[in-house]
């Protein structure tokens, strides 16, 4: 069974209680007066606790996405004893408790403490959490498992004395399919594992990044040898650290450092802090990788039939939907990992209840080799269940509203939380979401309509990933009115691609008639059935579906 527990030895336990201690003395002081909230304010931020709208929000770490049952049951237990019984997963496979009192927050740490679970660098400017395909391990095109990597990462960014005060928050994702499905070209840092002349190595793009100024990141380095990893990480980390903006918060990522100094300065810079940095690696960190290999070695896979499973395929048409959309390909023959979508009718997409959260460690236990993972979709995975269980494993889940055959569809719809929850929201995103999936399954169009990606943000700092969706909805606040803004044609996978803002905003109650006109242009326009939302866009361009959008102006 796999085991998500990084360095969780009596060293990093005493470290981490002594987080949460410090942090409940903190909490104290505010709460008896002796800390005002602006003094007390990056104190709690270094503890990933945000002031929102109704209450505190408490953020939680799931570095590359992977839990195991026991951390799952824990977030569970948090979310019952603690919160409104329910936690929320984001684009960036974290974990958010949205109702926490601040007394209690420290009492969730202790307990989350206690499986391995920490909140730090989950907000702050500094590196945050590590991100990395949620397939890795089992997916059929992968050079190498990436997760060795991002543990590495993991150990070496957390509480790392020169990056704890960057101009900004950093962000590094790490992917290692043919097919990249970390979407590396949106990060501050992306690593792609590649192969060169027979050595394994790592394309580097940097300058990656979203919100009020979106950019794709760019190539570096074509290829790092994998020994080189982290004083090159190193080497990129201080020259943004020391060029980087600290005049203006919206001009301090690292995608601004980029555009305004220029890829060939920024390169020139790095290389040389590159050939200063590697020469204070002595080489332990390659002997910690090795190691992290042999704890990241595949499971003992199982020989199984599968002739029950194409049996229950041809039985039972609601399993077979659900096989045929919710299913990736698996290396080993015989398995196949399993999307778990957070998406049921009427659901608030990437919301998971403790009951949920229970089940689904029980059926890992039982079913898929311990192993969880969280995806960015806000969907969560089992990466390793035989063909032979999943009929099980399907009935347990369709039981807890967990079995919506919708993965990658119209209805998988990634959204913040929006003005529901969040201070900086200018809009809300949930309630279109939901009124978005509820109109197309109403219309009985998923499977129709195939593959297309709807991402929604109720702000410019896009944490919905608005810009990465086929179609993208970016709410915005115009005279006090909610107002969402439609772009489309992008991409964060196959073909990197910021999408295109289509033209004026449209008023919460006209969003769900605009992309009903959008998909009916669609499947008019299209080639065949086979031809997705994003093929049919790039062959035709912009402009018939405008026209759709807009239908008075052509």
């Amino acid at each position: 069974m796999f085991d998500a527990r990084p360095q969780h030895n009596d060293q990093h336990r005493e470290y981490l209680r002594h987080r949460a201690q410090q942090f409940r003395q903190q909490v104290e002081r505010r709460l008896d007066g002796s800390l005002t909230e602006e003094e007390f304010r990056p104190l709690r931020l270094k503890n990933g606790v945000y002031l929102q709208l109704h209450s505190y929000m408490y953020r939680v770490a799931i570095p590359y996405g992977a839990l195991t049952p026991d951390q799952l049951r824990m977030l569970g237990h948090v979310a019952e004893r603690w919160d409104r019984g329910y936690g929320h997963f984001t684009t960036r496979t974290n974990i958010q408790f949205h109702w926490h009192k601040l007394v209690d927050i420290p009492d969730s740490m202790d307990a989350l403490n206690s499986v391995g679970i920490h909140s730090i660098q989950t907000s702050g400017n500094t590196i945050r959490n590590v991100n990395a395909d949620a397939f890795a391990g089992a997916a059929d095109d992968e050079l190498e498992d990436p997760r060795p990597w991002a543990e590495l990462i993991r150990i070496w960014s957390t509480d790392h004395a020169e990056f704890q005060f960057l101009p900004r928050k950093f962000k590094i994702s790490v992917s290692a399919g043919k097919q990249d499905r970390s979407a590396v070209s949106a990060y501050d840092i992306g690593l792609r594992i590649v192969e060169q002349d027979g050595a394994r190595g790592f394309q580097v793009w940097i300058g990656g990044g979203l919100g009020r100024t979106p950019y794709l990141g760019q190539v570096v380095r074509e290829f790092l040898p994998q020994a080189d990893l982290l004083p090159y990480l190193e080497a990129i980390l201080s020259v943004y650290n020391l060029t980087g903006r600290r005049d203006n918060k919206w001009k301090a990522r690292i995608k601004i450092t980029v555009a305004e100094r220029g890829l060939d300065t920024m390169r020139a810079d790095i290389e040389a802090e590159f050939l200063r940095r590697r020469k204070q690696f002595s080489g332990l960190d390659q002997e910690i990788v090795s190691g992290l290999r042999e704890r990241f070695a595949p499971p003992a896979f199982l020989d199984a039939p599968v002739e029950g499973y194409e049996a229950e395929r041809a039985a039972n048409g609601a399993f077979r939907s659900w096989t045929d959309t919710n299913l990736h390909p698996h290396r080993i023959p015989g398995y196949a990992s399993a999307i778990v979508t957070l998406k049921a009718p009427g659901a608030t997409p990437g919301d998971m209840t403790a009951d949920q959260m229970r089940l689904v460690a029980d059926l890992a236990e039982r079913l898929a080799h311990g192993d969880i993972r969280v995806n960015h979709d806000q969907n969560l995975v089992l990466p390793h269940v035989r063909k032979a269980d999943l009929p099980e494993l399907y009935a347990a889940l369709r039981g807890a509203g967990l079995a919506t055959a919708n993965f990658g569809k119209i209805t998988d719809i990634i959204s913040c939380p929006g003005m529901d929850y969040c201070t900086l929201a200018t809009a809300r995103s949930i309630p279109i979401a939901q009124d978005i999936a509820a109109h197309f399954r109403a219309r009985g169009l998923e499977d129709e309509i195939g593959e297309m990606k709807i991402r929604i943000s109720g702000c410019i700092n896009a944490c919905g990933h608005h810009h990465l969706g086929h179609i993208g909805i970016l709410g915005l606040d115009r005279a006090g009115v909610e107002n969402y803004q439609i772009t489309l044609g992008g991409d964060g996978y196959e073909i990197p691609t910021l999408g295109q803002r289509a033209g004026a905003g449209f008023p919460a109650e006209e969003v769900v008639p605009a992309i009903d006109r959008l998909v009916d242009a669609y499947l008019e326009l299209r080639e065949s059935p086979e031809e997705r939302f994003i093929d049919a866009y790039r062959r035709l361009g912009v402009a018939p579906f405008k026209a759709a959008l807009y239908p008075a102006d052509a």
